[in-house]
C-alpha cells in the first residue's frame, strides 16, 4: 500500500519532473571560478564540456552517459594539483536560474586520464576510476544530494597522491525518484577538463576502471530500486569501488560494490557520513555496453 501511494504521488509530479532538470553551472578550483555554458546555448570558452539539453541521460547503455547529453569539447583546461579543492555547482532550469531540483539518489565523481590535452580528447573509450561516492546521510532518511538542492556545491578533493597529467573529472548525479521501474533512473553526468601538476605516482588498477557506457546496468540495485521510498533507506553504489590509491574518507552513505568501504574525497556538506554494513549485490565489474 505504501509503495502504491508513493507511486501515485510521483506520477502526480510528472509534469514538474519533466521540466525540473539541470547541469553544472560553474566550478571553482582552489578558489578560481570557471563558468559553464547554458545547455544548447551560445558557447564561450570554458573548462566544462557543454551539454545540449538540461534533460537527463536515460538508460545505462546510452552513449551520452559518458559526459552528458551530446557533450562537446571545451576550449580550456583548468590547472589543479594533488589535493586541490573543487567546488562544483549544479544548477536547475534551462538557464541555471534556480537550484538543483532533485533530492533522491547518489552523487559520484570519477576521473580519467586524457591522451594529450583534454580540450581535444575524445572520451568515448576513456577508462574512468571512481574517486568519491555519497549516498544517504547518517539519519538514514536524507540523501546527500538534498544539500545540492539546497544550493550547496559538491566539494571534491583531487587525490593527494595522483600522478601528474591531463584528466577529465566526471561529476555525476543519479536521480532515483522514478527508479521504481526499470529504466526510470535519470543520469546527470558532466565533465571538467583538468591539467594536474605535482610529482605523485598514484594510479588506478585496471580492475578499478570502467568505460561509460559499460560501467552500469539498468538492473543494478543502485539504479533500479522498487523500494526506494520505503524506510529505512539503504543503498548499494553502482559502478566500481573507489580506487584504492585515493585514500580514506570519500565513500559515505552506502555499500561498496566489493562489500567493504573504499575511500575517496568529496562531500556535499562538511565531511561526515556512514556506511551500511549490508553486503553488496554487485560484483563491481564493468558491464559490457550493447
Amino acid at each position: 500500500m505504501i509503495h502504491l501511494l508513493f507511486t501515485l504521488f510521483v506520477l502526480g509530479l510528472l509534469p514538474f519532473l519533466v521540466s525540473a532538470h539541470g547541469y553544472i553551472g560553474s566550478v571553482s578550483i582552489d578558489g578560481k571560478v570557471y563558468t559553464g555554458n547554458v545547455p544548447g546555448g551560445t558557447t564561450a570558452a570554458s573548462i566544462i564540456r557543454q551539454v545540449s539539453t538540461i534533460s537527463p541521460v536515460k538508460g545505462a547503455t546510452n552513449p551520452s552517459l559518458n559526459c552528458g547529453m551530446n557533450a562537446t569539447l571545451a576550449a580550456n583546461v583548468g590547472s589543479a594539483n594533488p589535493g586541490s579543492q573543487l567546488l562544483i555547482h549544479w544548477v536547475g532550469g534551462a538557464t541555471g536560474s534556480s537550484n538543483w531540483p532533485h533530492t533522491t539518489g547518489p552523487l559520484m565523481h570519477y576521473m580519467a586520464e586524457c591522451s594529450g590535452s583534454c580540450s581535444s580528447y575524445d572520451s568515448t573509450n576513456a577508462e574512468w576510476f571512481k574517486i568519491s561516492e555519497l549516498g544517504i546521510e547518517p539519519n538514514n532518511s536524507t540523501w546527500y544530494q538534498a544539500n545540492i538542492a539546497a544550493g550547496m556545491p559538491a566539494n571534491v578533493t583531487i587525490p593527494p597522491t595522483i600522478a601528474p597529467g591531463n584528466y577529465l573529472l566526471r561529476s555525476e548525479i543519479i536521480s532515483l525518484q522514478l527508479a521504481m521501474t526499470m529504466g526510470g533512473a535519470e543520469f546527470y553526468p558532466g565533465c571538467i577538463q583538468l591539467s594536474i601538476g605535482g610529482s605523485g605516482t598514484g594510479t588506478a588498477t585496471s580492475s578499478e576502471e570502467c568505460t561509460f557506457p559499460g560501467g552500469y546496468s539498468d538492473s543494478d540495485p543502485g539504479i533500479y530500486d522498487p523500494s526506494i521510498y520505503n524506510p529505512p533507506l539503504t543503498y548499494i553504489f553502482p559502478g566500481p569501488p573507489v580506487a584504492a590509491f585515493v585514500g580514506s574518507g570519500g565513500s559515505q552513505g552506502g555499500t561498496q560494490p566489493t562489500g567493504s568501504e573504499s575511500a575517496g574525497g568529496s562531500s556535499a556538506t562538511p565531511t561526515s557520513g556512514s556506511s551500511s554494513p549490508t553486503p553488496s549485490a554487485s560484483s563491481g565489474k564493468c558491464h559490457p555496453s550493447t
